[in-house]
């Protein structure tokens, strides 16, 4: 009696799972045909996401995103951008979740599946969920960090699939509207102010701190490109591509060393000193 109970509950969850995997089948297979249906126009695809990301000097900033690495400054597409080309190339099926969390990273995993030319591609990105202190990040702080890296990987997902030579074109021309209207002197100051400002009231960062991201000497050698980068900065910081301390005011290593370094020199000579002081009787006796 209870074998055929089991063997009855066994069949049950197999008839689900069987069901379950059908229906996701079928579906799958629909959108596939559907896409064979109706393919794509490659130009007008082109065109349509151009016409948008180039609508305005807002929009245009969003497809954009910098982040200062050794030295130099890694530009390229962000998630908008991404999430734009994603809904104009069309016939794509796209989704994002988090696989795993343990005690120091979360892993987020997307997949891009371009059913018209069957073409998938899986992504996954793993974030720090620990402050700089070690300490792991409270609930709320642990979500957010997983929706960026559920943003990190679709883009980085979308990008793989759609070809590089539509996403550079498109790329180019929002870049061409980031700044907007600086065609004179006056209005390129007044872009500076307007982009230098907004770091300092949005994220308190100062003008010196920008001015040695960029790697400029004062607020008069920011150029077009150099704005460009700053907007992309600020995109990323929202996006949660970077923060304002990895940004800003992350430590100097190198310049650290140096000083540790130079400080134990300076203890081996002062001891060299004393030591020859004491020889001569020149240091003056104790008590």
């Amino acid at each position: 009696m209870e074998n055929n109970q089991v063997d009855e509950v066994v069949t049950a969850v197999m008839s689900s799972n069987d069901i379950v995997y059908m229906q996701e089948k079928g579906n799958l297979d629909m959108q596939i045909s559907t896409a064979k249906q109706y393919p794509r126009n490659v130009r007008r695809s082109v065109e349509n996401s151009i016409a948008i990301v180039t609508m305005d000097s807002e929009t245009a900033s969003t497809c954009s995103y910098s982040l200062p690495r050794g030295g130099k400054t890694i530009t390229g597409a962000s998630v908008h951008l991404a999430k734009i080309l994603a809904q104009n190339w069309g016939n794509l099926r796209i989704e994002a979740k988090v696989v795993s969390i343990d005690a120091k990273h979360i892993t987020s995993q997307a997949v891009a599946f371009d059913l018209e030319n069957n073409l998938a591609i899986k992504v996954e990105v793993k974030r720090s969920i620990t402050d700089k202190y070690g300490k792991r990040y409270s609930d709320d702080m642990i979500t957010m960090t997983g929706n960026a890296g559920n943003s990190i990987a679709m883009r980085n997902a979308i990008l793989s699939v759609i070809p590089k030579a539509v996403v550079d074109k498109v790329y180019n021309e929002a870049k061409k509207t980031i700044t907007g209207d600086i065609s004179d002197n006056s209005k390129l100051i007044a872009k500076r102010k307007q982009v230098l400002d907004a770091f300092k009231d949005v994220y308190a960062v100062t003008e010196a701190e920008v001015l040695k991201v960029i790697g400029k000497a004062t607020i008069d050698h920011i150029d077009s490109d150099n704005l460009v980068t700053l907007i992309g900065i600020g995109q990323a910081i929202k996006d949660g591509d970077t923060t304002i301390e990895e940004t800003f005011r992350k430590k100097d290593k190198t310049t650290t060393a140096t000083t540790t370094t130079d400080m134990g020199e300076l203890e081996v000579k002062v001891s060299d000193e004393l030591k020859k002081k004491s020889k001569k009787g020149e240091l003056p006796l104790e008590g």
